[in-house]
């Protein structure tokens, strides 16, 4: 059993521990998302603590319900959790849906004007800047399942005009990334290692760039901007979603790990679950390849060290181009229903001189303004960098990145080809050592899958 039907069954069972609820409406229409609970839950006592991962099962109840209520704490703009956080998407929002529900919407309109879905609202559409109220393109919704994140601008930054370097009046920036799953969100967070040297959650944190610290100050900015509350709820409402969401898990092996970890217990080192022959070849090209940066039990199966926490793995757009003929790597072209989110940034430097560098989402360079010019390398500062993410359940959460730009896991490891191919490019030659990254031996550059390997690591990693 699932935990949204362990939850309702804790939320129907409440004859023994003084719980009461009718009505809760807990089924989702076709729009994906339940409306506003109609009653409310008197708190549910410890019997059923066993079936809530190690939370208090009255607060996950009620964070169940905050997380479908299209009214949380009786405000907001019509928006739940589960609108953006669909359960039908695994707890994230893939174009699919989004496009899906969009028809849905227009279906429904030939017959009630006022049909209504809470997702499309003009916060979240592409011409809200210029008609306000009345914008209406849905278009990076729709096609790309991206929605809009506000920045306010480090004082070194500023919007410019691509060709004459004007800068704009803007004093903040819009960029567009993807709505990440919350299933196996206990194991995220900051985990207390490879800080990073500046900014905020050093050693990582919630969101794709980890500016968040807590779950708690997670749901309030998703309330805040997204849902578009006017007062912040009560702590003891984000406790609850806090809660809810630490109980979402992918499979009960994940779980156990999560639980293991709680208790201070040290995992098995190999949570895996039974491999076969082709499975386990493909680990063993994962253990090779990925763990430099995708290790740690809460990501993959190893504890290996993690070279660096954030990176720029190059799925922005534009993206480089070699200018070597014949090339020696080669990313796929961002297609323009993407390119079109980038903006150019005037950047002062310590010195005072300025540079000028252009991405559709320049990543924790928005939390600190910290760019260098070439030819520093480029892991040295946070132009372009995410957080490592977690793959546990990856098979479940196409497409990938942090603007969905990979539809399979086949296009996320061939990109990741082109980042070995990348990396090899544009390594200082010997004597100085070849990135570990990228090399077993600081001398050969012998991480990256070959062609014959792909179809094994592929296997393993949907296995995870």
């Amino acid at each position: 059993m699932g935990i949204l039907g362990r939850v309702a069954m804790v939320i129907l069972a409440g004859a023994g521990s003084g719980l009461v609820a009718t009505n809760v409406g807990v089924a989702a229409p076709a729009d994906g998302a339940p409306s506003r609970p109609q009653e409310l839950l008197v708190p549910l006592g410890d019997s059923h603590d066993g079936l809530c991962g190690g939370e208090p099962c009255d607060a996950v109840a009620r964070g169940f319900l905050h997380f479908f209520d299209r009214s949380p704490d009786g405000q907001g703009n019509g928006r739940s959790c589960n609108d953006c956080h669909m359960v039908t998407d695994h707890f994230q929002l893939s174009p699919a849906n989004a496009e899906r529900r969009f028809q849905l919407l227009q279906r429904r309109l030939r017959f009630d004007r006022d049909a209504d879905d809470p997702l499309f609202r003009p916060i979240d559409a592409d011409d809200f800047r210029t008609a306000g109220a009345d914008a209406h393109d849905f278009s990076n919704l729709r096609q790309n399942g991206l929605i809009r994140i506000v920045f306010p601008l480090p004082p070194n930054m500023k919007v410019v005009d691509p060709v004459t370097h004007a800068p704009f009046a803007d004093t903040f920036t819009d960029v567009w990334r993807m709505v990440p799953t919350v299933n196996d969100v206990k194991l995220t967070g900051p985990d207390g290692q490879t800080p990073w040297p500046r900014g905020v959650n050093r050693t990582g944190g919630y969101q794709l760039d980890a500016r968040v610290a807590t779950l708690q100050e997670q749901a309030l900015g998703a309330l805040t901007n997204h849902a578009q509350v006017h007062f912040a709820p009560p702590p003891e409402f984000l406790d609850d979603l806090h809660s809810f969401q630490r109980v979402l898990f992918t499979n009960n092996r994940v779980r156990a790990l999560a639980d293991a970890i709680d208790d201070g217990i040290t995992p098995l080192p190999d949570p895996d679950p039974a491999l076969n022959a082709l499975e386990r070849q493909g680990k063993a090209v994962f253990t090779r390849a990925c763990t430099q940066c995708h290790g740690g039990l809460a990501q993959s199966v190893t504890q290996a060290a993690v070279n660096f926490r954030y990176h720029d793995i190059f799925t922005e757009c534009p993206r480089p181009i070699d200018t070597v003929t014949p090339p020696r790597f080669a990313f796929a072209p961002c297609p323009p229903r993407l390119a079109r989110n980038a903006r150019t940034y005037e950047i002062t430097l310590p010195d005072g001189t300025k540079v000028y560098r252009t991405s559709s989402d320049p990543g924790r360079a928005l939390l600190t303004g910290f760019v260098l010019p070439p030819p520093a390398p480029p892991f040295m500062d946070d132009w372009n960098k995410f957080d490592v993410p977690a793959l546990r359940g990856i098979s479940q959460t196409a497409p990938y990145f942090h603007n969905n730009s990979a539809a399979t896991l086949e296009d996320v490891v061939a990109h990741y080809v082109e980042i070995f191919k990348f990396i090899k490019a544009n390594a200082p030659p010997p004597p100085i050592p070849a990135p570990a990254v990228a090399s077993t031996d600081g001398v050969h550059f012998d991480r990256i899958p070959l062609p014959e390997e792909i179809p094994a690591l592929l296997a393993y990693l949907r296995k995870l």
